[in-house]
Protein backbone atom coordinates (compact mmCIF):
# COMPACT_ATOMS: atom_id res chain seq x y z
CA UNK A 1 0.00 0.00 0.00
CA UNK A 2 2.98 2.32 0.40
CA UNK A 3 2.79 3.14 -3.33
CA UNK A 4 -0.35 5.14 -2.51
CA UNK A 5 1.34 6.80 0.46
CA UNK A 6 3.10 5.64 3.61
CA UNK A 7 0.26 7.10 5.66
CA UNK A 8 -2.19 4.85 3.77
CA UNK A 9 -0.17 1.77 4.67
CA UNK A 10 0.17 2.89 8.29
CA UNK A 11 -3.56 3.49 8.60
CA UNK A 12 -4.39 0.06 7.17
CA UNK A 13 -1.89 -1.60 9.52
CA UNK A 14 -3.50 0.19 12.45
CA UNK A 15 -7.00 -0.94 11.47
CA UNK A 16 -5.94 -4.56 10.94
CA UNK A 17 -3.92 -4.55 14.18
CA UNK A 18 -7.13 -3.93 16.10
CA UNK A 19 -8.39 -7.35 15.01
CA UNK A 20 -5.21 -9.04 16.19
CA UNK A 21 -5.44 -7.21 19.49
CA UNK A 22 -8.87 -8.80 19.77
CA UNK A 23 -7.35 -12.16 18.89
CA UNK A 24 -4.79 -11.72 21.68
CA UNK A 25 -7.58 -11.03 24.14
CA UNK A 26 -9.53 -14.06 22.91
CA UNK A 27 -6.51 -16.35 23.25
CA UNK A 28 -5.91 -15.15 26.82
CA UNK A 29 -9.48 -16.20 27.60
CA UNK A 30 -9.75 -19.59 25.91
CA UNK A 31 -6.42 -20.83 27.31
CA UNK A 32 -8.23 -21.14 30.65
CA UNK A 33 -10.25 -24.03 29.21
CA UNK A 34 -9.39 -27.64 28.57
CA UNK A 35 -8.73 -28.40 24.95
CA UNK A 36 -7.67 -24.80 24.41
CA UNK A 37 -5.44 -25.44 21.33
CA UNK A 38 -8.58 -26.37 19.37
CA UNK A 39 -10.51 -23.40 20.73
CA UNK A 40 -7.59 -21.07 20.04
CA UNK A 41 -7.54 -22.23 16.42
CA UNK A 42 -11.27 -21.45 16.27
CA UNK A 43 -10.47 -17.93 17.49
CA UNK A 44 -7.98 -17.50 14.63
CA UNK A 45 -10.71 -18.42 12.15
CA UNK A 46 -13.14 -16.12 13.95
CA UNK A 47 -10.80 -13.14 13.59
CA UNK A 48 -10.26 -13.96 9.90
CA UNK A 49 -14.04 -14.14 9.52
CA UNK A 50 -14.34 -10.66 11.05
CA UNK A 51 -11.60 -8.81 9.18
CA UNK A 52 -12.71 -10.41 5.89
CA UNK A 53 -16.04 -8.58 6.27
CA UNK A 54 -15.45 -5.33 8.17
CA UNK A 55 -14.79 -2.50 7.74
CA UNK A 56 -16.10 -1.59 4.27
CA UNK A 57 -16.48 -5.20 3.16
CA UNK A 58 -13.24 -6.34 4.77
CA UNK A 59 -9.61 -6.91 3.81
CA UNK A 60 -9.36 -10.70 3.72
CA UNK A 61 -6.10 -11.06 1.80
CA UNK A 62 -4.07 -11.98 4.89
CA UNK A 63 -5.73 -15.27 5.84
CA UNK A 64 -3.12 -17.79 6.92
CA UNK A 65 -4.35 -20.48 4.51
CA UNK A 66 -3.01 -18.38 1.63
CA UNK A 67 0.49 -18.69 3.08
CA UNK A 68 0.16 -22.48 3.13
CA UNK A 69 -0.19 -23.16 -0.61
CA UNK A 70 3.23 -24.86 -0.77
CA UNK A 71 2.81 -26.89 2.43
CA UNK A 72 1.29 -30.36 2.89
CA UNK A 73 -1.74 -28.81 4.61
CA UNK A 74 -2.79 -27.31 1.26
CA UNK A 75 -3.92 -30.81 0.38
CA UNK A 76 -6.98 -30.23 2.56
CA UNK A 77 -8.17 -27.23 0.49
CA UNK A 78 -10.63 -29.21 -1.72
CA UNK A 79 -12.18 -30.75 1.40
CA UNK A 80 -12.41 -27.92 3.94
CA UNK A 81 -11.62 -24.78 1.93
CA UNK A 82 -9.62 -21.74 2.92
CA UNK A 83 -11.33 -21.43 6.32
CA UNK A 84 -10.62 -25.06 7.17
CA UNK A 85 -6.96 -24.85 6.19
CA UNK A 86 -6.56 -21.66 8.24
CA UNK A 87 -7.95 -23.65 11.17
CA UNK A 88 -5.50 -26.53 10.60
CA UNK A 89 -2.48 -24.21 10.30
CA UNK A 90 -3.52 -22.38 13.47
CA UNK A 91 -4.16 -25.69 15.25
CA UNK A 92 -0.64 -26.90 14.42
CA UNK A 93 0.81 -23.70 15.88
CA UNK A 94 -1.35 -23.85 19.00
CA UNK A 95 -0.40 -27.48 19.61
CA UNK A 96 3.27 -26.53 19.51
CA UNK A 97 2.55 -23.68 21.95
CA UNK A 98 0.70 -26.12 24.23
CA UNK A 99 3.67 -28.47 24.17
CA UNK A 100 6.19 -25.69 24.88
CA UNK A 101 4.16 -24.48 27.87
CA UNK A 102 3.84 -28.03 29.14
CA UNK A 103 7.56 -28.67 28.91
CA UNK A 104 8.31 -25.33 30.58
CA UNK A 105 6.17 -26.19 33.60
CA UNK A 106 6.41 -29.99 33.74
CA UNK A 107 9.60 -30.90 31.92
CA UNK A 108 10.12 -33.52 29.25
CA UNK A 109 11.01 -36.30 31.64
CA UNK A 110 7.66 -36.31 33.46
CA UNK A 111 4.85 -38.63 32.46
CA UNK A 112 2.69 -35.65 31.51
CA UNK A 113 5.44 -34.16 29.36
CA UNK A 114 6.10 -37.41 27.52
CA UNK A 115 2.41 -38.08 27.00
CA UNK A 116 1.74 -34.62 25.59
CA UNK A 117 4.83 -34.73 23.40
CA UNK A 118 3.48 -37.97 21.93
CA UNK A 119 0.03 -36.46 21.38
CA UNK A 120 1.37 -33.38 19.61
CA UNK A 121 3.78 -35.41 17.50
CA UNK A 122 1.01 -37.84 16.50
CA UNK A 123 -1.41 -35.08 15.52
CA UNK A 124 1.20 -33.17 13.52
CA UNK A 125 2.35 -36.33 11.73
CA UNK A 126 -1.28 -37.17 10.96
CA UNK A 127 -1.98 -33.69 9.56
CA UNK A 128 1.19 -33.53 7.50
CA UNK A 129 0.88 -37.10 6.27
CA UNK A 130 -2.77 -36.81 5.31
CA UNK A 131 -2.19 -33.46 3.64
CA UNK A 132 0.79 -34.76 1.68
CA UNK A 133 -1.22 -37.79 0.60
CA UNK A 134 -4.06 -35.60 -0.58
CA UNK A 135 -1.66 -33.37 -2.51
CA UNK A 136 -0.19 -36.41 -4.22
CA UNK A 137 -3.67 -37.66 -5.12
CA UNK A 138 -4.45 -34.24 -6.58
CA UNK A 139 -1.48 -34.45 -8.96
CA UNK A 140 -2.52 -37.86 -10.32
CA UNK A 141 -4.00 -38.06 -13.86
CA UNK A 142 -7.07 -35.90 -14.07
CA UNK A 143 -10.59 -37.22 -14.75
CA UNK A 144 -12.11 -36.69 -18.14
CA UNK A 145 -13.68 -33.29 -18.76
CA UNK A 146 -16.65 -32.46 -20.97
CA UNK A 147 -14.38 -31.00 -23.64
CA UNK A 148 -12.09 -27.99 -23.42
CA UNK A 149 -11.61 -24.45 -24.66
CA UNK A 150 -8.41 -22.91 -25.94
CA UNK A 151 -8.05 -19.56 -24.16
CA UNK A 152 -5.74 -16.79 -25.30
CA UNK A 153 -4.38 -14.77 -22.37
CA UNK A 154 -3.20 -11.24 -23.14
CA UNK A 155 -1.06 -9.04 -20.88
CA UNK A 156 -0.69 -5.78 -22.79
CA UNK A 157 1.45 -3.94 -20.21
CA UNK A 158 0.94 -0.35 -19.07
CA UNK A 159 3.05 2.79 -19.21
CA UNK A 160 4.47 3.91 -15.88
CA UNK A 161 4.64 2.28 -12.48
CA UNK A 162 2.89 2.73 -9.15
CA UNK A 163 0.15 5.28 -8.93
CA UNK A 164 1.17 6.86 -12.24
CA UNK A 165 0.05 3.63 -13.96
CA UNK A 166 -3.54 4.68 -13.25
CA UNK A 167 -3.40 7.10 -16.18
CA UNK A 168 -2.92 6.85 -19.96
CA UNK A 169 -6.02 4.72 -20.38
CA UNK A 170 -6.14 4.89 -24.17
CA UNK A 171 -2.53 3.67 -24.40
CA UNK A 172 -3.35 0.67 -22.19
CA UNK A 173 -6.18 -0.37 -24.53
CA UNK A 174 -3.96 0.08 -27.59
CA UNK A 175 -1.27 -2.05 -25.93
CA UNK A 176 -3.76 -4.89 -25.51
CA UNK A 177 -4.81 -4.57 -29.14
CA UNK A 178 -1.15 -4.80 -30.19
CA UNK A 179 -0.46 -7.86 -28.06
CA UNK A 180 -3.64 -9.52 -29.38
CA UNK A 181 -2.33 -8.99 -32.91
CA UNK A 182 0.98 -10.57 -31.89
CA UNK A 183 -0.79 -13.54 -30.30
CA UNK A 184 -3.00 -14.19 -33.34
CA UNK A 185 0.01 -13.91 -35.65
CA UNK A 186 1.72 -16.71 -33.72
CA UNK A 187 -1.50 -18.73 -33.75
CA UNK A 188 -1.92 -18.44 -37.54
CA UNK A 189 1.70 -19.41 -38.04
CA UNK A 190 1.00 -22.56 -36.04
CA UNK A 191 3.29 -21.62 -33.16
CA UNK A 192 0.45 -21.75 -30.61
CA UNK A 193 -3.09 -23.15 -30.82
CA UNK A 194 -5.79 -20.88 -32.23
CA UNK A 195 -7.81 -19.67 -29.23
CA UNK A 196 -11.57 -20.08 -28.89
CA UNK A 197 -11.68 -16.75 -27.05
CA UNK A 198 -9.20 -14.15 -25.85
CA UNK A 199 -9.01 -12.98 -22.24
CA UNK A 200 -8.07 -9.36 -21.56
CA UNK A 201 -7.45 -8.21 -17.97
CA UNK A 202 -9.46 -5.97 -15.69
CA UNK A 203 -9.05 -2.32 -16.73
CA UNK A 204 -7.73 -3.24 -20.15
CA UNK A 205 -9.88 -0.25 -21.03
CA UNK A 206 -10.65 2.41 -18.43
CA UNK A 207 -12.79 4.25 -20.99
CA UNK A 208 -16.36 3.09 -21.55
CA UNK A 209 -16.53 1.77 -25.14
CA UNK A 210 -20.19 2.82 -25.24
CA UNK A 211 -19.28 6.44 -24.45
CA UNK A 212 -16.09 6.72 -26.51
CA UNK A 213 -16.15 5.77 -30.22
CA UNK A 214 -12.34 5.44 -30.41
CA UNK A 215 -12.26 2.88 -27.60
CA UNK A 216 -15.21 1.03 -29.08
CA UNK A 217 -13.45 0.80 -32.43
CA UNK A 218 -10.23 -0.37 -30.77
CA UNK A 219 -12.06 -3.21 -29.02
CA UNK A 220 -13.95 -4.08 -32.21
CA UNK A 221 -10.71 -4.10 -34.22
CA UNK A 222 -9.14 -6.48 -31.70
CA UNK A 223 -12.11 -8.85 -31.92
CA UNK A 224 -12.02 -8.80 -35.71
CA UNK A 225 -8.28 -9.45 -35.76
CA UNK A 226 -8.75 -12.35 -33.36
CA UNK A 227 -11.77 -13.68 -35.22
CA UNK A 228 -13.08 -14.93 -31.88
CA UNK A 229 -14.77 -13.26 -28.89
CA UNK A 230 -12.70 -11.17 -26.48
CA UNK A 231 -13.51 -10.93 -22.79
CA UNK A 232 -12.71 -7.28 -22.14
CA UNK A 233 -12.14 -5.74 -18.71
CA UNK A 234 -13.76 -2.32 -18.92
CA UNK A 235 -14.90 0.58 -16.78
CA UNK A 236 -18.49 1.37 -17.76
CA UNK A 237 -20.47 4.46 -16.81
CA UNK A 238 -23.62 4.28 -14.68
CA UNK A 239 -26.00 3.08 -13.48
CA UNK A 240 -26.48 6.59 -12.03
CA UNK A 241 -24.94 9.99 -12.58
CA UNK A 242 -21.35 10.16 -11.29
CA UNK A 243 -21.22 6.38 -10.97
CA UNK A 244 -19.30 3.65 -12.74
CA UNK A 245 -18.90 -0.13 -12.69
CA UNK A 246 -15.94 -2.48 -13.17
CA UNK A 247 -17.22 -4.72 -15.92
CA UNK A 248 -16.33 -7.79 -17.97
CA UNK A 249 -17.72 -7.50 -21.52
CA UNK A 250 -17.98 -10.54 -23.78
CA UNK A 251 -17.30 -8.94 -27.18
CA UNK A 252 -18.12 -10.99 -30.27
CA UNK A 253 -16.50 -9.85 -33.53
CA UNK A 254 -19.84 -10.07 -35.38
CA UNK A 255 -22.42 -9.19 -32.73
CA UNK A 256 -20.57 -6.92 -30.33
CA UNK A 257 -21.31 -7.37 -26.64
CA UNK A 258 -23.41 -10.45 -25.85
CA UNK A 259 -22.84 -10.81 -22.07
CA UNK A 260 -21.44 -8.84 -19.16
CA UNK A 261 -20.54 -9.15 -15.50
CA UNK A 262 -20.13 -6.37 -12.94
CA UNK A 263 -17.48 -6.78 -10.24
CA UNK A 264 -19.10 -7.39 -6.84
CA UNK A 265 -16.28 -6.78 -4.34
CA UNK A 266 -14.80 -3.34 -4.80
CA UNK A 267 -11.59 -1.98 -3.29
CA UNK A 268 -12.35 0.60 -0.57
CA UNK A 269 -10.57 3.89 -1.29
CA UNK A 270 -9.36 2.41 -4.57
CA UNK A 271 -12.57 1.88 -6.53
CA UNK A 272 -15.08 3.50 -4.21
CA UNK A 273 -14.89 5.93 -1.30
CA UNK A 274 -16.71 5.06 1.93
CA UNK A 275 -18.31 8.12 3.55
CA UNK A 276 -17.52 9.98 0.34
CA UNK A 277 -19.28 13.28 1.18
CA UNK A 278 -17.56 13.52 4.54
CA UNK A 279 -14.06 12.37 3.57
CA UNK A 280 -13.50 13.98 0.18
CA UNK A 281 -13.25 17.55 1.56
CA UNK A 282 -10.86 16.35 4.28
CA UNK A 283 -8.64 14.17 2.05
CA UNK A 284 -8.36 15.70 -1.44
CA UNK A 285 -6.07 12.85 -2.58
CA UNK A 286 -9.18 10.66 -2.68
CA UNK A 287 -10.29 12.57 -5.78
CA UNK A 288 -7.85 10.36 -7.71
CA UNK A 289 -10.31 7.50 -7.18
CA UNK A 290 -12.65 9.17 -9.65
CA UNK A 291 -16.34 8.38 -9.98
CA UNK A 292 -17.95 6.21 -7.33
CA UNK A 293 -17.95 2.56 -8.35
CA UNK A 294 -21.14 0.58 -7.82
CA UNK A 295 -20.90 -3.18 -7.06
CA UNK A 296 -22.63 -5.81 -9.13
CA UNK A 297 -25.23 -8.05 -7.58
CA UNK A 298 -25.11 -11.19 -9.77
CA UNK A 299 -22.62 -14.10 -9.74
CA UNK A 300 -19.66 -13.87 -12.09
CA UNK A 301 -20.95 -16.17 -14.80
CA UNK A 302 -21.33 -15.36 -18.48
CA UNK A 303 -23.38 -17.75 -20.63
CA UNK A 304 -21.73 -17.35 -24.03
CA UNK A 305 -20.74 -19.10 -27.22
CA UNK A 306 -17.11 -20.09 -27.72
CA UNK A 307 -15.44 -22.79 -29.75
CA UNK A 308 -18.70 -23.51 -31.55
CA UNK A 309 -20.63 -24.41 -28.41
CA UNK A 310 -22.60 -22.88 -25.56
CA UNK A 311 -20.49 -22.55 -22.44
CA UNK A 312 -20.62 -20.79 -19.08
CA UNK A 313 -17.48 -18.81 -18.30
CA UNK A 314 -16.85 -18.02 -14.64
CA UNK A 315 -15.06 -14.75 -13.92
CA UNK A 316 -13.41 -13.55 -10.70
CA UNK A 317 -11.96 -10.04 -10.71
CA UNK A 318 -8.81 -9.26 -8.73
CA UNK A 319 -9.90 -8.19 -5.20
CA UNK A 320 -12.77 -10.71 -5.38
CA UNK A 321 -10.33 -13.61 -5.01
CA UNK A 322 -10.24 -13.01 -1.25
CA UNK A 323 -14.01 -13.40 -0.86
CA UNK A 324 -15.23 -16.97 -0.36
CA UNK A 325 -18.84 -16.10 -1.07
CA UNK A 326 -18.01 -14.58 -4.45
CA UNK A 327 -15.74 -17.40 -5.60
CA UNK A 328 -18.07 -20.15 -4.40
CA UNK A 329 -21.10 -18.33 -5.85
CA UNK A 330 -19.45 -18.25 -9.28
CA UNK A 331 -18.83 -21.99 -9.18
CA UNK A 332 -22.28 -22.86 -7.85
CA UNK A 333 -23.90 -20.71 -10.55
CA UNK A 334 -22.62 -23.14 -13.18
CA UNK A 335 -19.18 -21.93 -14.27
CA UNK A 336 -17.56 -24.53 -16.54
CA UNK A 337 -14.24 -22.72 -16.91
CA UNK A 338 -12.72 -20.27 -14.45
CA UNK A 339 -10.75 -17.14 -15.33
CA UNK A 340 -9.32 -14.25 -13.34
CA UNK A 341 -9.10 -10.69 -14.66
CA UNK A 342 -6.90 -8.36 -12.67
CA UNK A 343 -5.20 -4.99 -12.74
CA UNK A 344 -2.09 -5.06 -10.56
CA UNK A 345 -0.39 -2.13 -12.27
CA UNK A 346 -0.54 0.18 -9.24
CA UNK A 347 1.32 -2.39 -7.12
CA UNK A 348 4.09 -3.34 -9.52
CA UNK A 349 7.33 -4.11 -7.73
CA UNK A 350 5.60 -4.84 -4.40
CA UNK A 351 4.68 -8.08 -2.64
CA UNK A 352 1.06 -7.73 -3.76
CA UNK A 353 1.82 -9.38 -7.10
CA UNK A 354 3.00 -12.70 -5.66
CA UNK A 355 0.45 -12.51 -2.86
CA UNK A 356 -2.44 -12.43 -5.31
CA UNK A 357 -0.99 -15.24 -7.40
CA UNK A 358 -0.68 -17.39 -4.25
CA UNK A 359 -4.35 -16.70 -3.44
CA UNK A 360 -5.28 -17.72 -6.99
CA UNK A 361 -3.37 -20.97 -6.55
CA UNK A 362 -5.28 -21.62 -3.32
CA UNK A 363 -8.57 -21.09 -5.18
CA UNK A 364 -7.52 -23.49 -7.94
CA UNK A 365 -6.76 -26.20 -5.37
CA UNK A 366 -9.93 -25.47 -3.43
CA UNK A 367 -12.20 -25.69 -6.49
CA UNK A 368 -10.13 -28.33 -8.34
CA UNK A 369 -10.35 -26.15 -11.43
CA UNK A 370 -7.76 -24.92 -13.88
CA UNK A 371 -7.53 -21.11 -13.88
CA UNK A 372 -6.32 -18.72 -16.56
CA UNK A 373 -5.17 -15.34 -15.21
CA UNK A 374 -4.90 -12.15 -17.26
CA UNK A 375 -3.38 -9.04 -15.68
CA UNK A 376 -2.35 -5.71 -17.14
CA UNK A 377 1.35 -6.11 -16.35
CA UNK A 378 1.81 -9.32 -14.27
CA UNK A 379 1.45 -11.94 -13.04
CA UNK A 380 -0.60 -13.52 -15.81
CA UNK A 381 -0.49 -17.23 -16.36
CA UNK A 382 -2.08 -20.63 -15.97
CA UNK A 383 -2.60 -22.66 -12.81
CA UNK A 384 -3.71 -26.28 -12.92
CA UNK A 385 -6.28 -27.83 -10.59
CA UNK A 386 -3.61 -29.04 -8.17
CA UNK A 387 -2.28 -25.49 -7.72
CA UNK A 388 0.78 -26.02 -9.90
CA UNK A 389 1.89 -23.02 -11.95
CA UNK A 390 1.94 -24.19 -15.58
CA UNK A 391 2.83 -20.86 -17.21
CA UNK A 392 3.46 -17.36 -15.92
CA UNK A 393 4.57 -14.04 -17.33
CA UNK A 394 7.18 -11.55 -16.21
CA UNK A 395 6.43 -8.21 -14.64
CA UNK A 396 6.39 -4.95 -16.62
CA UNK A 397 6.30 -6.72 -19.99
CA UNK A 398 3.82 -7.33 -22.77
CA UNK A 399 3.12 -11.05 -23.14
CA UNK A 400 0.50 -13.52 -24.31
CA UNK A 401 -0.12 -17.25 -24.31
CA UNK A 402 -2.72 -19.87 -25.19
CA UNK A 403 -3.87 -22.55 -22.76
CA UNK A 404 -6.45 -25.33 -22.77
CA UNK A 405 -9.10 -25.05 -20.04
CA UNK A 406 -11.14 -28.25 -19.54
CA UNK A 407 -14.89 -27.82 -19.11
CA UNK A 408 -15.91 -29.02 -15.65
CA UNK A 409 -19.14 -28.89 -13.66
CA UNK A 410 -18.41 -30.89 -10.50
CA UNK A 411 -18.12 -29.06 -7.16
CA UNK A 412 -15.70 -29.94 -4.39
CA UNK A 413 -16.80 -30.47 -0.78
CA UNK A 414 -15.06 -27.19 0.06
CA UNK A 415 -17.31 -25.17 -2.23
CA UNK A 416 -20.38 -26.75 -0.64
CA UNK A 417 -19.48 -26.88 3.06
CA UNK A 418 -16.67 -24.36 3.69
CA UNK A 419 -19.06 -21.41 4.22
CA UNK A 420 -20.78 -23.31 7.02
CA UNK A 421 -17.45 -24.47 8.41
CA UNK A 422 -16.21 -20.87 8.41
CA UNK A 423 -19.22 -19.68 10.41
CA UNK A 424 -19.22 -22.71 12.70
CA UNK A 425 -15.58 -22.36 13.72
CA UNK A 426 -16.00 -18.61 14.27
CA UNK A 427 -19.05 -19.18 16.47
CA UNK A 428 -17.22 -21.89 18.43
CA UNK A 429 -14.41 -19.46 19.20
CA UNK A 430 -16.87 -16.78 20.27
CA UNK A 431 -18.82 -19.15 22.52
CA UNK A 432 -15.59 -20.32 24.14
CA UNK A 433 -14.70 -16.72 24.99
CA UNK A 434 -18.18 -16.09 26.40
CA UNK A 435 -17.95 -19.26 28.47
CA UNK A 436 -14.77 -18.09 30.17
CA UNK A 437 -16.34 -14.71 30.94
CA UNK A 438 -19.10 -16.47 32.88
CA UNK A 439 -16.60 -18.36 35.03
CA UNK A 440 -15.45 -16.88 38.35
CA UNK A 441 -12.13 -15.05 38.13
CA UNK A 442 -9.02 -16.60 39.65
CA UNK A 443 -5.58 -15.25 40.15
CA UNK A 444 -3.36 -15.30 37.07
CA UNK A 445 -1.84 -18.69 36.32
CA UNK A 446 -0.67 -20.78 33.43
CA UNK A 447 -3.16 -22.12 30.87
CA UNK A 448 -5.43 -24.81 32.27
CA UNK A 449 -3.96 -27.61 30.22
CA UNK A 450 -0.55 -26.92 31.76
CA UNK A 451 -1.62 -26.63 35.39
Amino acid sequence: MHVLGVWVAALLVLVEALFFAGLGAALSLVTRLRGWPVLAACCWVGVEYAYSRVPFGGFGWTRIAYAAVDTPLAGFLPLVGVAGVSFLVALAGQLVAWLVLTLRHRGLTTAVGIRRLAVVAAVLVLLVGAGAGLRQWQTDPQPEAAGELQVGVVQGNVPGRGIEALGRARTVTTNHLAETVALMTRARLGLVPVPDFVLWPENSTDIDPYRDPVTRQTVQNAAEVAGVPIMVGAVTQGPGAGERQITALWWDPDRGETARYHKQNLVPFGEWIPLRKQLLPLLPILSKVGAQSVPGTEPGVLPVQAGGRDVVVGDVMCFELAYDRTVYGTLRAGAEVLVVQSNNATYGGTGQIEQQFAITRARAMEARREIAVATTNSVSGVIDRSGRVVQRTNEFTAASLVTALPLRSSLTPAVLVAPWLDRGLAVAGLLACLLTLRQPRHRHSAPSEVR
